[in-house]
């Protein structure tokens, strides 16, 4: 009984990490995927570095974007969520 309770507030501050930095991460992780297969031709974003622009061509893996200053390929992954979100629902109101 003496070795149990010695492990448990190590167990416990492994469980806190846990549901603290490790699940939402993952959510979040999930969420990025989610928006990333549901992107379409015509969507406004922004990517991670701050460019904005208008997706033109989709592909498997990258997509094309119209900038103002011309036509540039990325990987999908490079669109950042959060601020293309908030782009589109600033743009609705």
């Amino acid at each position: 009984m003496g070795q149990i309770t010695q492990f448990l507030p190590i167990l416990l501050m492994f469980v806190v990490v846990y549901f603290l930095m490790i699940k939402p991460q993952q959510k979040r992780a999930k969420l990025e995927k989610e928006f990333e297969k549901n992107l379409k031709v015509g969507d406004r974003i922004i990517t991670k570095s701050g460019i904005h622009g208008r997706i033109s061509e989709l592909a498997d893996d990258s997509l094309v974007i119209e900038t103002m200053a011309g036509k540039l390929k990325m990987e999908r992954s490079s669109i950042s969520l959060e601020l293309s979100q908030k782009l589109n629902t600033a743009g609705k109101a």
